[in-house]
Formats: structure tokens, sequence, C-alpha cells
């Protein structure tokens, strides 16, 4: 049963253990299209989930929909990110996002310009490096 009270879109399929942790879920909304060069999906975190560090070769954008959560970009401080919030990311910036420790947390993740490719996997955000939000 979900959580979430606001949510637009069922859970979907548990994300790939091996790009996230903790538990995420995944709801495919427009699949990788050749006219229109996006992947569009809906992704929740439980709170304490998060993905990998990753890149899109072709930018994304996040818009948030429900929940509290983080975002951070390489070399830069954590993000607090709430319902309402929508972040610009460019291509090729190292980056991770995912739910605060003590809520879940829901974005609709738009890949653009996937003729670029979609995603690029790089290592998991620590403990350490999840932990360093500053209030």
């Amino acid at each position: 049963m979900d959580t979430l009270i606001n949510t637009i879109f069922p859970k979907g399929d548990p994300a790939p253990a091996e790009y996230f942790t903790g538990k995420a879920w995944v709801k495919p909304l427009v699949p990788k299209d050749d006219i229109f060069n996006s992947v569009i999906g809906n992704v929740v975190f439980e709170a304490g989930a998060r993905n990998n560090w990753h890149t899109h070769r072709g930018g994304q954008i996040l818009i948030v929909t429900d929940g509290i959560g983080y975002y951070q970009e390489k070399g830069k401080a954590i993000q607090l990110l709430k319902k309402g919030d929508v972040v610009t990311i460019p291509p090729d910036l190292v980056h991770w996002h995912g739910a605060s420790p003590d809520s879940e947390f829901t974005h609709i993740a738009i890949s653009t310009n996937t003729q670029k490719g979609v995603v690029d996997w790089l290592q998991p955000v620590t403990d350490e490096e999840y932990k360093q939000y500053n209030k």
C-alpha cells in the first residue's frame, strides 16, 4: 500500500538494486521515444533511499510531486527538494537524488535528448555523503 497521500501514479516496479540504495520504484510514463527524444518516469523513494551518482548525456528534468528529498551535484552541497520544486540538470553533470531520511519522496524524471543516451550509472552515494545535508 502506498504511504504517500497525494500519489498520482502507482509505484511501478522495483528500481534496480545495483543503482539504488534502499527501496525505490519506477513507473514508466513515456518509454524511450525517437520522435520526442525523451524518457519520462515516476520515481518513488522510501525514506532514506537514493540512486547512485550518475549522468545523463542529454540532460534531465525532475519535477517533485510529493514528499521531501535531496539533490546533489558533485562538489556542491545537498539541496532540499519539496513538492512543486523543479530541477534542470545539464548534460553530463554528475549528480544523485533521493528521499530525505524521514520522508518518502516522489518525482517525475524526464530524460531529454535521449538520442545521446539515457543514463550512465556511477558509484553508489555513500552513507557519509548522504548524511552531509546541512539544514
